[in-house]
């Protein structure tokens, strides 16, 4: 079978890269003196030759390699289902891979909080010991973070982007693959970490904890790395994408507001992933090779980490959650049956979040020792970027307003990601400000909180995006009952746990710690079965996407009526995308426009469906 021939492939040699890299690091520590084996050091330089062999393995060599030797590549062109395990460069297959995976990745970060929760039912330790609750609840939030980063990004992102602009794939589509495949390796170092001793530094890995735990750190980092590598590569390929590969009369006032907020993203990826990586990378230095960026006796400063790092991981916030309002406006449009409100202010809310979203890193670090007089202008920029945030909003809200709602799954949870994320944005207000903050920094409160914006905005927003273009990516069509009763009850579990979730917060629970006070064990018992509820909420989702992927009923190649590119051909799309090159002739939500059309195929006889408008 191809797909156990590419996966055994990537697999030997990434094991014989491993090894090679351990022959290497014993046989130049000999040669200088030291012993032949480092635990540190070996298991970085192996890492990094093991994932040059597994990229080779898996597929890159034949498609790639060879050609840096002037020999012709190839492809392994697998049938059916076996091409979603091979080294692909169509970017539909990639999205596919990539959507796939982060749901599993999603439901193995919520298997870890259920049993955070089960933990924090009472007070005292029930299922852990302090370093195990550490480990797991480390584990979750670095794997929910890729999730959140990755998901809509490389799955609909990758599958879409290119069908909505009018192109045939990706820019670099091989550079596409390779962005997908080095995420395996990567979860599986994260999933590795606790047979070394878990991640006790939580997913922010602040130093000098970070410095001096176990080895398992070593494998976070060089995960996070390559993972970073994914979106810094992955960022870039959207950007050159969108720029330089529209549709004739695609212009920039016709890009449809998810592609809008795709290439936002990518501009904040391709910026500020670095951070993190160079924050880690600095980690590893202090542990591998000796410096002290962060040794405070050697002259080193651990608030050095903080700026680096927080430089980095407030934008992500917006990485993660601007996919989830592209998504939402771009189905709230269409199941509004209505132009999007203020379309050019809505894009301006979405470059004014980028060009904001570099400069409030600091109100992370009220509470961490900074000068006070930096205090303010943080305070400032930290609110002022409520106002491009509003403007998303206020595009959605007009949208709403007087329109034909139709209330299928996908606009339920798009309407979701609106109201979720103003829970979010007024809770942010008090974390925005420094007297509150200090209160409030390092609590449940800002558990709450975080997970109102990115659950409650981006995951939600997931959510919508995949109901949404379920039929266009396996043509068929998913039991609308069974969605509505995952929407509602998602919905209502995840407002009910994480809207309680602030009062113990308001109390003075510290987050990331395994016991509390036991005046707060009925709150606690209260939230925990609240989230076991939610939990189970998703079990409804993966039966109905499963059977409704093998059994479901054929779906029509436009089920939703909606204008733009992607509705237009087959479902799922032909390999090539467009049986001719589409050309743009007008704006994608011109909704009651007549005769209003947003892209013509020029040797059709009909103009497509959809394009008048009608429900």
């Amino acid at each position: 079978m191809y797909a156990l021939f590419s996966i055994a492939g990537g697999l030997s040699t990434g094991l014989i890269g491993f090894y090679l890299g351990l022959g290497l690091v014993a046989i130049v520590r000999g040669i200088t003196g030291h012993d032949a084996y480092d635990e540190q050091v070996s298991i970085t330089i192996g890492y990094v030759c093991g994932l040059i062999g597994w990229l080779m393995g898996i597929g890159m060599w034949g498609a790639w390699g060879r050609e840096w030797f002037g020999l012709r590549t190839y492809w392994r062109k697998a049938p059916g289902w076996q091409r979603y395990f091979t080294f692909s460069p169509d970017h539909k297959v990639i999205g596919i891979q990539y959507l796939v995976t982060f749901i599993v990745v999603f439901l193995l970060a919520g298997l870890g909080a259920m049993l955070m929760r089960w933990e924090l039912m009472e007070s005292g330790m029930q299922l852990f010991n302090h370093d195990q609750y550490n480990a797991v609840m480390s584990l979750h939030g670095i794997l929910m973070v890729a999730v959140a980063v990755a998901a809509v990004i490389g799955g609909l992102g990758n599958y879409f982007v290119p069908l909505m602009i009018g192109a045939e794939d990706m820019a670099f589509p091989r550079l596409n693959a390779l962005t997908y495949w080095l995420v395996p390796p990567v979860a599986a170092m994260l999933l590795a970490t606790p047979f070394l001793g878990g991640i006790e530094h939580g997913w922010t890995a602040y130093p000098p904890l970070s410095v001096v735990t176990d080895s398992s750190q070593i494998l976070f980092g060089l995960a996070v790395i390559t993972f970073g590598l994914t979106s810094i590569l992955g960022g870039l390929n959207f950007i050159i994408t969108i720029i330089y590969m529209r549709a004739p009369g695609m212009t920039w006032g016709r890009l449809p507001i998810f592609v809008w907020s795709m290439f936002v993203t990518s501009w904040m990826a391709l910026l500020y992933t670095q951070g993190f990586a160079v924050a880690l990378l600095m980690v590893l230095l202090d542990r591998i090779a000796g410096m002290s960026f962060f040794n405070a006796e050697a002259g080193g400063d651990p608030l050095l980490y903080q700026h680096v790092f927080w430089f980095y991981s407030h934008p992500a916030v917006y990485i993660m959650v601007l996919p989830g309002f592209g998504i939402a406006l771009e189905v709230i449009s269409h199941f509004s049956r209505k132009p999007l409100f203020a379309y050019r202010y809505a894009v301006g809310g979405l470059l004014g979040i980028l060009g904001l979203g570099g400069v409030v890193w600091a109100h992370h670090m009220f509470t961490s020792g900074m000068p006070n007089y930096l205090h303010g202008p943080f305070l400032v920029a930290t609110e002022a970027i409520s106002i491009p945030t509003g403007l998303v909003f206020l595009a959605a809200l007009g949208t709403i307003w007087m329109g034909r709602l139709w209330l299928r799954t996908p606009m339920l949870f798009g309407l979701a990601v609106i109201f979720n994320f103003a829970c979010g944005g007024v809770t942010g207000i008090f974390l925005a400000d420094v007297p509150t903050d200090i209160h409030l920094q390092d609590t449940y409160f800002v558990v709450a909180h975080f997970h109102y914006t990115i659950v409650g905005g981006e995951i939600f927003g997931l959510f919508a995006g995949i109901y949404y273009w379920f039929p266009k990516m396996t043509g068929r069509m998913y039991n609308e009952k069974l969605a509505q009763l995952h929407f509602w009850w998602m919905f209502i579990s995840f407002n009910v746990t994480f809207f309680v979730m602030h009062w113990p917060g308001i109390q003075g629970m510290n987050r990331r710690i395994a016991d509390y006070p036991e005046s707060l064990e009925n709150v606690n018992l209260f939230v925990s079965i609240s989230a076991f509820l939610l939990g189970a909420s998703f079990l409804v989702f993966i039966y109905n996407m499963i059977y409704s992927w093998i059994r479901g009923p054929v779906a029509e190649a436009n089920p939703w009526a909606a204008r733009t590119i992607e509705w237009q051909v087959s479902s799922p799309p032909p390999v090539e995308n467009f049986p001719e090159p589409p050309v743009v002739r007008g704006h994608p939500y011109d909704y009651g426009v007549p005769g209003s059309v947003h892209a013509v195929f020029p040797g059709a006889a009909t103009i497509p469906a959809g394009a008048g408008g009608g429900q």
